[in-house]
């Protein structure tokens, strides 16, 4: 298999809220756009947009609440929104199925690529470390995708020892998250964000001697739902490319 379908690789267990929406086709494939919403560990869930082709949904059933496995990779493309280069993100499945049994994490992603942007590192309001991440992923045909990463704790604090070109390896999730955003001194509009949240990353050295850090504990690792909340700033590794 080529590298570069094992460098982005997604597993998600979901219900299916939205209808399908066509999207696009190439070379006589047609692929469609629906909203998959996945639970987290606590009460909360995720609402992730996924891309399939026509073909793999033959004799799945796609109607509302159908319980569903997506496996695949997750994209991203800049579009043209409001004046202004919008990056979107989306899965894009290799595979659905039904889900017959539900597994202890319905949200899990691995990503080997590059920092392509310098880390940002800060403290919320809550006095909690946090930075955030752009990393290029490499795929087929000289194409990268560029995926937003929020990391929290002790994996924020080694974002800080990263630079632009560093090649990373980073497990986690990924979440959405609704934010506020000021446009003008009387108005504030709703926006989603896309990012995945680090639960473990490593630094890929020349000699392969990898460098390592994870949060080892899970309530560290979910905690940040709450001041998901209460933090916007991240919302700006969002809207440029």
């Amino acid at each position: 298999m080529d590298n570069t379908m094992l460098n982005n690789k997604i597993y998600l267990e979901g219900k299916i809220i939205s209808g399908l929406e066509f999207s696009h086709e190439m070379y006589g494939e047609g692929f469609y756009n629906f909203s998959l919403e996945v639970p987290r560990l606590s009460d909360t869930t995720d609402i992730l947009n996924i891309t399939v082709s026509e073909r793999l949904t033959t004799g799945i059933d796609m109607s509302l609440g159908t319980e569903v496995i997506v496996e695949g990779q997750l994209r991203s493309y800049n579009k043209f929104v409001d004046g202004s280069n919008r990056l979107i993100l989306t899965v894009f499945a290799r595979d659905i199925r039904e889900l017959k049994e539900k597994s202890k994490n319905p949200n899990q992603i691995f990503l080997d690529g590059y920092i392509c942007k310098e880390p940002i590192y800060r403290t919320t309001p809550f006095g909690r470390e946090i930075a955030d991440m752009l990393l290029a992923v490499n795929r087929l045909y000289n194409k990268s995708d560029y995926i937003p990463t929020i990391a929290w704790g002790r994996n924020s604090r080694f974002c800080k020892s990263l630079e632009v070109g560093d090649n990373i390896r980073i497990w986690g999730r990924v979440q959405s998250r609704e934010y506020q955003k000021r446009v003008s001194d009387t108005e504030v509009v709703k926006k989603i964000a896309y990012e995945v949240s680090i639960s473990k990353m490593e630094r890929v050295e020349e000699d392969e001697s990898d460098v390592a850090i994870s949060d080892t504990e899970n309530k560290e690792f979910d905690m940040e739902e709450n001041e998901n909340k209460n933090c916007n700033e991240s919302e700006e590794i969002q809207d440029v490319i």
